[in-house]
């Protein structure tokens, strides 16, 4: 297995760039998850260490060796696609086996890799069947299953369960997370746009935006310190809430003063000379407390509530042109609907903005 080094790696198409300035080291073992909205050049970025897009700035390295020019088959990597792409008048078996035969592997080697993929796959009893008899998630197994046998040094991965249904993507997800777990040693790349997926897989998390990286780390630092206002936004579901306000007390923690009337005090240390400074206050929705005191961060009126078992999501009435508010409280409150409610948060639950999208400290 190996590691990948991206220094200055940047992409265009004529004079568009879609690309710019992607610097990042992925270890050895490392689960890496490409994250971000349609667009934003993740699938690009991902062809591009493949071998399928031409680089057009910047240098790639695997395993300490440049291989901006040299062809995917030379790489030593191997790709699931969105698309199962299997051969339909083969058998699983003759899947999983036609790039060992096209590399000139013996039947017994061939045969013996086969069926330990088959194993780890949970694919025995389907070796002998065409693609047309399999679900879709055994479909997607056995794509992942002919880039095992191969014994890549990077494996990677093109939103391989955005076809499934939402019940066999939970499966499938979790089988994915069961086969790193096999393979410790596995270099993985991982592209979606579903957030639970890049947060319940990832080693660590690359949030790409506007052309570049907006952050790179484990799942709960993207989580917990979002080092600005997308990536708080983009992580988390529901997304985060951003209020506008004032610092008016500064030192160990900071008391806000917000625009439609509540205060909050994070527990966030500031200068003297930060009072007065304009910034957004930002809380999850799963952060709020309801609360029937003088102190509050947010009040308004519950517009919808959704029901959801373990929890309630609350949406409030939208105030002009930010997006409405929302809540989210264990258990079940259907009883809000309509209701005007106070809500608050604990300190350490807090975060500032300023500038418009930086964090105020890290």
């Amino acid at each position: 297995m190996a590691d990948l080094r991206l220094k200055d790696i940047a992409k265009a198409y004529g004079e568009v760039e879609v690309l710019s300035n992607i610097n990042l080291d992925i270890k050895k073992g490392e689960l890496i998850v490409f994250v971000g909205p349609s667009g934003c050049g993740k699938s690009t970025l991902l062809r591009m260490i493949a071998g399928l897009e031409r680089i057009t700035g910047g240098d790639l390295h695997i395993d300490g060796m440049r291989v901006n020019d040299m062809p995917p088959a030379q790489r030593g990597i191997a790709m699931v696609f969105q698309s199962y792409a299997l051969y339909p008048h083969m058998t699983v078996r003759e899947n999983m086996a036609f790039a060992l035969k096209l590399a000139g592997k013996s039947k017994q080697e061939t045969e013996q890799a086969v069926n330990k993929a088959a194993d780890m796959l949970q694919l025995g009893p389907y070796l002998d069947r065409l693609p047309k008899a399999l679900s879709g998630g055994q479909r997607q197994r056995v794509a992942i299953g002919r880039s095992i046998v191969r014994d890549p040094k990077v494996y990677l991965f093109d939103e391989p369960l955005s076809n499934l249904d939402a019940a066999l993507r939970v499966a499938t997800r979790i089988e994915i997370a069961q086969l790193k777990e096999s393979m410790p040693d596995s270099t993985m790349i991982y592209v979606t746009h579903d957030q639970v997926e890049a947060m319940t897989l990832a080693s660590r998390i690359v949030v790409l935006a506007g052309g570049g990286i907006s952050q790179v780390g484990t799942p709960l630092e993207l989580y917990q310190k979002p080092h600005n206002e997308f990536v708080a936004q983009f992580i988390g579901s529901p997304a985060m809430n951003l209020l506008p306000g004032e610092i008016v007390e500064t030192g160990e923690t900071t008391l806000v003063r917000l625009s439609d009337g509540g205060q909050a005090r994070a527990a966030i240390p500031t200068r003297e000379a930060d009072k007065g400074m304009q910034v957004n206050l930002g809380v999850r929705p799963e952060d709020v407390i309801v609360t029937e005191g003088d102190e509050f961060l947010y009040r308004g009126k519950v517009e919808i509530t959704e029901a959801l078992g373990e929890l309630t999501v609350l949406y409030f009435e939208k105030k002009g042109e930010a997006p409405p508010f929302l809540g989210k409280l264990p258990g079940v409150h259907a009883q809000l609907r309509g209701s005007p409610v106070k809500l608050r948060a604990e300190p350490e639950n807090l975060h500032l903005f300023h500038e418009g999208t930086s964090l105020l400290y890290r």
